[in-house]
């Protein structure tokens, strides 16, 4: 394959992720000088009709990409995935009297979440304990309980490359899910949840800002001493301006959700992720082994790609190799994360069938160079 030219950064990382070339062409062009104002988006008075004009065109841009019932509200917070991590448990909690929630763990991010809730009431794991995160147990294996209220789950897990491919059964209990590093890259039925929310630098915008999407009458049942900026009935009832928002971070994502009405939408998104996930875990299983990812062929990421190289547990000196090599052909962020080692290729959206071509081309040739 040809060297790739030093300039044509290809940025496969698991967050902040690229973000598509005509939204940050828009972005520069706007920066000193949003729409005639004089002023940088970053300079908008939170409560301008300038700046009102791009959170209604948000919301009203991810509505029509995930086709939100008018029952749902769109929430634009600060604090991260993380943050949401609390506020879900002192805003949901509380739906039933023995405040017990059902976690789904599926990897480093369910298990965090399951973490928070546990300091604000009872957590039932639904899963089987593992030290290791490669698999959705079986249905058999579930431990769902009668009393909770509600159940959480994280639909994809950006460290261990863990997706769900369907939505829990809840039996009517409200659902809960971190849709974090795959919001936008399938279609899915929001009435079957009860809170969404997803952080924003992965796969929607720039990091500072969480999307949350929550049916209604879930609104108002909080516990009497949750922080106000995480109560989202304050939120809510403020249009997400009680305090000051991450006002450039919602900007962007609104260029983000224009970007992909532009493109096809979520059909189109989904029918790329398909082909980029597609073709690399073809390679890694053509490999005879020496491309090896642990996850269950059946719960396999299409968002976030980890494997090893040479074994299971990896060979340090040919992993070491790859990222080198890969990035002297511009392929950047491709190390595994740190609780996993190895290499971590994220797919998200704004990163195009073409570049990801690019590096399983890359991989063929460091698979017939290396293999014994």
């Amino acid at each position: 394959m040809e060297t790739k030219e030093r300039h044509e950064v290809i940025n496969f990382s698991p967050g902040p992720a690229k973000l598509p070339c005509q939204v940050l062409m828009q972005a520069q062009k706007d920066l000193t000088n949003y729409n005639g104002t004089g002023v940088s988006v970053m300079e908008l008075s939170h409560r301008s009709q300038d700046f009102n004009k791009i959170l209604t065109a948000a919301e009203n841009d991810l509505r029509d990409l995930l086709d939100i019932p008018s029952n749902y509200k769109v929430l634009f917070l600060q604090g991260g995935g993380t943050g949401q991590f609390s506020a879900v448990a002192c805003n949901l909690m509380n739906l039933r009297e023995g405040q017990t929630a059902d976690y789904f763990v599926t990897g480093c991010w369910s298990a965090k979440a399951a973490k928070e809730a546990e300091k604000f009431g009872k957590v039932n794991y639904v899963l089987p304990k593992s030290n290791k995160y490669t698999s959705i147990p079986d249905k058999s294996e579930w431990n769902l309980s009668p009393d909770a209220s509600y159940v959480y789950y994280c639909d994809n897990e950006t460290v261990h490359g863990v997706e769900f491919q369907f939505i829990p059964d809840t039996k009517g209990v409200p659902l809960v899910c971190d849709m974090s590093s795959n919001i936008l890259t399938r279609k899915f039925d929001v009435n079957k949840f009860g809170v969404i929310f997803a952080g924003a630098q992965k796969n929607i915008g720039c990091a500072g800002c969480t999307v949350v999407i929550i049916r209604e009458d879930l609104i108002g049942q909080q516990m009497s001493n949750t922080p106000t900026v995480f109560c989202y009935k304050t939120q809510v009832g403020n249009n997400s301006l009680y305090n000051t928002p991450p006002t450039y971070s919602i900007y962007i994502m609104g260029l983000v959700f224009r970007w992909k009405k532009e493109h096809g939408g979520v059909e189109a998104m989904e029918d790329n992720s398909k082909q980029k996930s597609d073709m690399i875990y073809k390679i890694v299983n053509n490999s005879s082994g020496f491309f090896v990812c642990p996850v269950d062929k059946k719960c396999r990421s299409r968002t976030n790609i980890p494997f090893r190289i040479g074994s299971q547990d990896g060979c340090d000196v040919l992993e070491k190799k790859f990222i080198d090599e890969a990035a002297e052909k511009g392929m950047i962020q491709l190390k595994g994360h740190r609780s996993v080692g190895g290499i971590r290729v994220s797919l998200y959206n704004a990163v195009t069938v073409k570049e990801t071509q690019y590096l399983a081309e890359f991989m063929e040739d460091f698979l017939a160079k290396h293999r014994n």
